[in-house]
């Protein structure tokens, strides 16, 4: 083990607390600490967040990206230093393919769990990563065709590893272990969101569930369907809507209803999924929409299609586009379909408002939809005199010397503060093999197979210039499908991705330098592929980490 010579050089004022990591390091096996010089540790300044939405299970993680605002932000994260971990070793809940997020229940004691098939309820005292409680919505929602896969096969494909195979053999094996129409099982249960009742929503091959525990005082009785709508968008769109139509995204109004977003559109429904509360917005035909919204607290909820921008308005009774309510629309930036990971020819991602205090900057940011995409503001509320809708906007180049063609993200924009954070999802060379082959197929090999992506930047918002800068690039990095998170403890960015020679990894940047402060290294089997999924810590700086083929939880202090 080697004590980096750095560590004798940070101030004195951080010094009690380098010394108790020294400890920490000794005891929990880390390799090779990385802190410099001048690094923070827990320095990051307090910021103003957004307005707890009461009617949400917890102020975090009661939705995708953590909270109404969608900043993929939590108070928790890792501590640093480097980690060889296995994740076979590790308490683990079994779902997917593809786990988007473990959510918060009322009971701090249990967290629902959601993968592409099922939903289930976790008791997390102490230790503990145990499912007391599953439903296998999925083959409910198809009546078998989609049948429930054993724990077994998941075991399987998460201990293989993708080196050497091609997109062929992949096939095979994920048709060996999920069947032949694996690849529908694919954009099930991507968002979810838990009422302060307790009460989980989320949709399943067309449908539209509301579980709950069919007895709170016993988790392990079971999890029931409290409500349910039977193909939702015919429901609640009538036979006049494009063939392409999926459900997407799902939130909460500040008033307690529930946000649905189409990608054709936007509906509000009350809570008890009765259609006929429902108030619908419709897109113009030409307009796709691919993620969920983001909402503040006057029920302002933000939406981005394929091409534009919007705010409409939730009045209490009516989903309005019109002016006179605070709605607004803007177009912006897209270009054409990127080759592999991205969905659309727009934004890839989910709104993230920015600026909540009296005297902030009220801004919601996505990248667009160029080929180099551009990190874009809109002012949320009124246009300052002199500006216009599109507060700024600042290219991406990741700190490439040389740009590629494509520099484009599926993810969402990762915001603290006026602190805003991207990454590359596009690999500058995009075998053919990939070209036109499903989500979870390409996914699957990306990294390990075929070429990865690389590149993330870190920019602040100067309220007084009204304009990005960027503070630091990272062209040597990689983010392949996961969603980047800001850890407010550890005033870090996370990413997953893969690198030879160590595999699959999650890097911790300081949100300051760039700098690398921790590495947890998973290795080349297939449990260590985030595909598509968030990051997620707990107050004890646990890992969640939602696994292709379910959520993991990994303690740092005992690895």
């Amino acid at each position: 083990m080697r004590i980096t010579t750095d560590l004798v050089k940070t101030r004195p004022k951080n010094r009690f607390m380098i010394i108790i990591l020294v400890c920490v390091i000794v005891c929990t096996g880390i390799t090779t600490p990385v802190f410099a010089a001048e690094d923070s540790i827990n320095k990051s300044a307090i910021v103003n967040g957004p307005v707890t939405n009461p009617f949400l299970s917890s102020p975090l993680y009661a939705l995708t990206h953590f909270d109404s605002s969608q900043s993929d932000s939590t108070p928790y994260g890792p501590p640093r230093g480097v980690y060889k971990i296995d994740p076979a070793k590790n308490p683990i809940v079994y779902g997917g393919p593809v786990n988007i997020m473990t959510l918060a229940s009322t009971d701090k004691n249990y967290m629902w769990v959601v993968g592409t098939n099922h939903v289930g309820y976790v008791d997390i005292t102490g230790k503990n990563w145990t499912q007391v409680a599953s439903y296998e919505a999925l083959a409910d929602a198809t009546d078998n065709k989609l049948a429930a896969v054993p724990d077994e096969n998941f075991r399987t494909f998460g201990e293989s590893s993708a080196v050497g195979m091609n997109a062929t053999s992949m096939n095979s094996s994920l048709i060996s272990l999920f069947g032949k129409n694996y690849d529908l099982r694919f954009k099930n249960g991507f968002y979810s969101v838990v009422d302060d009742k307790n009460v989980i929503y989320s949709d399943f091959a067309g449908d539209l569930y509301a579980f709950a525990l069919t007895d709170p005082d016993n988790p392990s009785a079971g999890i029931k369907k409290l409500y349910e709508i039977k193909d939702v968008i015919t429901t609640l769109q009538g036979d006049n809507y494009p063939n392409s139509t999926m459900l997407f995204g799902l939130s909460m109004t500040y008033d307690g209803h529930l946000i649905i977003t189409f990608t054709d559109g936007v509906a509000v429904i009350d809570r008890n999924l009765d259609p006929a509360s429902a108030s619908l917005y419709r897109f113009g035909d030409d307009e796709i929409l691919t993620n969920s919204p983001a909402v503040d607290e006057n029920n302002g909820i933000y939406v981005a299609s394929d091409k534009i921008m919007r705010k409409l308005a939730w009045t209490g009774t009516n989903l309005s586009g019109e002016e006179a309510d605070g709605a607004w629309s803007s177009p912006y930036t897209y270009s054409e379909q990127p080759p592999i990971i991205k969905v659309g020819i727009g934004t890839g991602s989910t709104p993230t408002l920015m600026g909540f205090g009296d005297d902030e900057d009220k801004l919601v940011v996505i990248t667009d939809g160029a080929k180099q995409m551009n990190l874009t503001a809109f002012w949320r509320d009124e246009i300052p005199e002199g500006s216009q809708r599109i507060a700024g906007q600042i290219p991406v180049t990741c700190g490439f010397k040389t740009l590629p063609e494509w520099i484009q993200s599926e993810q969402s924009v990762v915001v603290h503060g006026h602190g805003a954070f991207v990454v590359n999802n596009m690999p500058v060379n995009v075998s053919s093999d990939l070209l036109g082959q499903n989500k979870i197929l390409q996914v699957s090999l990306m990294g390990p197979a075929y070429d990865t992506s690389y590149g993330a930047e870190r920019f602040e918002w100067n309220s007084s210039k009204n304009a990005w800068s960027s503070v630091w690039a990272r062209p040597d990095v990689s983010s392949t499908s996961m969603v980047p998170i800001h850890s407010q403890s550890g005033n870090m960015a996370l990413i997953n991705g893969y690198r030879l020679p160590d595999g699959w990894e999650i890097l911790g940047l300081d949100w300051d330098t760039g700098k690398t402060v921790h590495q947890t290294i998973f290795g080349k089997s297939n449990f260590g592929n985030g595909a598509y999924a968030l990051l997620m810590y707990l107050e004890n700086q646990d890992l969640i980490f939602n696994s292709f083929m379910g959520p993991i939880r990994i303690d740092y202090h005992n690895a």
